[in-house]
């Protein structure tokens, strides 16, 4: 059948239109494409090829600042600094040894170092950055960045490290931060990475170790792109970590680098409170040591010299060292004695100079005896005679319970390492420790403070503000933790009757300031800062009869570690008290003549912010104070003259 000239239009009408509607899917599916690859080739090529080359993107952490450490009037105690080091990554790298070696002729590296940084490759993890050295000068560490190129999986890095600027003062207090060890580690059952991190440094001793959370911060990271020899091409991105807290802590740095310039070349130790609030202003251990000794890694010669020194500058003897007390613990025994009724205030008791036990004599310091004394005259002239008899009568129970409500056996909760807990006897503690029942000659002992009894510098600190304030104060040593200010302990009253502390208080006033006063020669004259005191002197060896039958051999004419302890407590103001000192001075020989005159100083200092007028000193020791006090090496962080009136 023939197609009519109309049925050919229409059917080349609808073709047409099929094929524009065809060609025009067309277009936009080919335009679709074509933009398409132009995007993904062209615009988003430099991410695709990252994702194509994922290997070659590395995430590392970026270790925080860790948080500042200051005293309590704002001076920086423990900072950071910048730390030019230089890394190298296994997987990165290849051949390690051949790196190292090019490493060798541009850095200043020991055989030693190197073959330390081969073993800490070969150990740790191939992705992970091991520090091959740090605190370079900007020289070297420019030397290895322009050579970086042949240099695979080396990269220079500028980061913190741990500053102590004033050196010994508060390295005990402090302690120092030093690398992660695998002992470190195995404390934890769920470590920070951050602690993975070869030589990433945390903290070993004292406020560094105890509040190493706090300071340590969180982690940072970043991504890089890395080349195929492993050379960093360029940072990617990176999230900043969270900084550590800053700490404030109690002390005054003045007050701190005063104490230990004072106690100068002698193996002692001294610790400030204040009574109200318990604040520890001064903690000083002598002889100390530069913690930066530590941070930047100590030298074998330099440890040796710290452990072979007989002085034991790595001790912290504030409130590690644990002594006998000897003297100072004779207020325990009076407010036991006079709480449990065993002698009343004015009592006497007569001294021959030596009292009798069955066939054993106890001696007093005074051998031919201080007559008839009643409690504030034998707190006074210290005799030992008047203390056996009352600690006899009052037995070493109440002796014991009232040292610990005083301090004395108590262990306090503070931020530093290896706290003393010292020693409060009683009968069932020997029983425990040695299987033996305890002796009345034991009671005596302790009667005096000395036997099994021991108190650290800081216990001794703490008596003393107690006595004062009538309080149970408890010191402390952090102020504000991350600019929060933390509360003072409560100070909750100790009980004891006041007739009885005023007593005690009344015998110390005058230990320091009645011309038969053991401490006389070391008072204040100033009547706004007089002080009350106790000195001490505790034995390290024992005396033969035969001995004291020829006469007791002086401490100036025996070797230095068979010299007693010497030892002073007190409080000042006397009207008002706002410090309380301890001191002990190991082999120091007598406590009015060697740690008397070293409180009075601290006290002094303590009282007046500063070095205090000569008009607080007896006339005729005002020349040889001047003297003395000018020969101080003391240290100011903000200018040499150490912010100290020389009035």
């Amino acid at each position: 059948m023939r197609r009519t000239t109309r049925d050919a239009i229409d059917s080349y009408r609808g073709i047409s239109r099929r094929g524009m509607l065809l060609g025009s899917m067309q277009a936009i599916f080919v335009g679709t494409l074509a933009f398409r690859m132009r995007y993904l080739q062209v615009d988003q090529a430099d991410q695709f090829r990252l994702l194509a080359e994922e290997n070659s993107i590395k995430v590392r952490l970026l270790p925080p600042a860790r948080g500042l450490i200051f005293d309590r009037n704002g001076t920086l105690v423990a900072g950071n600094e910048q730390n030019y080091r230089i890394t190298i990554t296994r997987e990165d790298a290849g051949d390690t040894d051949d790196v190292l070696g090019r490493l060798a002729r541009l850095l200043p590296l020991t055989d030693a170092e190197i073959e330390d940084t081969r073993k800490e490759v070969a150990r740790r993890s191939p992705t992970l950055p091991i520090t091959v050295a740090d605190r370079l000068s900007w020289t070297d560490f420019s030397s290895v960045a322009v050579n970086a190129p042949a240099l695979p999986g080396v990269s220079t890095e500028v980061g913190l490290s741990r500053v102590y600027p004033l050196g010994p003062d508060f390295a005990h207090v402090l302690g120092y931060v030093g690398p992660v060890s695998d002992y470190d580690l195995s404390k934890l059952s769920d470590p920070d990475p951050l602690l993975q991190i070869p030589r990433f440094q945390i903290g070993k001793l004292g406020v560094e170790a105890r509040l190493e959370k706090e300071l340590r911060g969180k982690a940072g990271t970043r991504r890089i792109e890395v080349n195929a020899t492993g050379r960093i091409m360029r940072e990617l991105n990176r999230k900043e970590g969270d900084p550590g807290e800053n700490v404030q802590i109690t002390i005054d740095q003045k007050l701190q680098n005063y104490v230990l310039a004072r106690l100068g070349e002698d193996s002692a130790a001294a610790m400030v409170l204040d009574v109200q609030t318990g604040d520890i202003l001064a903690a000083v251990s002598a002889p100390s040591f530069d913690p930066n000794l530590f941070v930047r890694g100590i030298s074998g010669p330099d440890y040796r010299a710290l452990t072979e020194n007989d002085h034991r500058p790595l001790a912290d003897k504030s409130v590690q060292g644990a002594y006998p007390p000897g003297s100072t613990f004779k207020m325990v025994t009076a407010l036991a004695a006079m709480g449990s009724g065993a002698i009343s205030e004015d009592e006497t008791v007569y001294c021959r100079g030596y009292t009798e036990l069955g066939n054993r004599r106890f001696h007093c310091w005074k051998r031919g005896g201080h007559g008839h004394v009643n409690l504030v005259e034998s707190l006074e002239q210290s005799c030992d005679v008047f203390f056996y008899e009352v600690a006899q009568r009052t037995g070493i129970e109440n002796i014991s319970a009232m040292a610990r409500r005083l301090g004395i056996g108590e262990k306090f909760d503070l931020p530093m390492s290896a706290i003393s807990e010292g020693l409060a006897p009683d009968k069932a503690w020997k029983l425990g420790r040695y299987g033996k029942s305890w002796l009345i000659g034991d009671t005596l002992n302790a009667g005096i403070g000395q036997g099994y009894v021991l108190a650290s510098p800081l216990q001794l600190a703490v008596m003393s503000a107690r006595i004062s304030t009538g309080r149970a104060v408890m010191p402390r040593l952090i102020r504000a933790i991350g600019g929060t200010e933390l509360s003072p302990f409560d100070a909750p009253a100790l009980g004891l009757n006041e007739n009885h502390l005023r007593a005690v208080r009344k015998g110390m006033f005058q230990v320091s300031n009645s011309r038969r006063g053991t401490a006389y020669g070391s008072r204040i004259v100033d009547d706004t800062m007089r002080m009350a005191g106790k000195t001490g002197t505790s034995q390290v060896r024992n005396i033969t009869a035969a001995e004291r039958a020829r006469g007791v051999t002086s401490n100036s004419d025996l070797p230095w570690e068979r010299r007693d302890h010497a030892l002073f407590i007190s409080f000042a103001p006397f009207d008002d008290p706002r410090i309380a000192v301890s001191v002990v001075v190991e082999h120091g020989g007598g406590g009015s003549t060697t740690a008397a005159p070293i409180a009075r100083d601290i006290v002094l200092q303590a009282l007046n912010d500063g070095f205090p007028p000569l008009t607080a000193y007896p006339k005729s020791q005002r020349n040889r104070i001047e003297a003395e006090r000018d020969a101080l090496p003391l240290r100011d962080p903000q200018g040499p003259s150490g912010g100290y009136s020389r009035a």
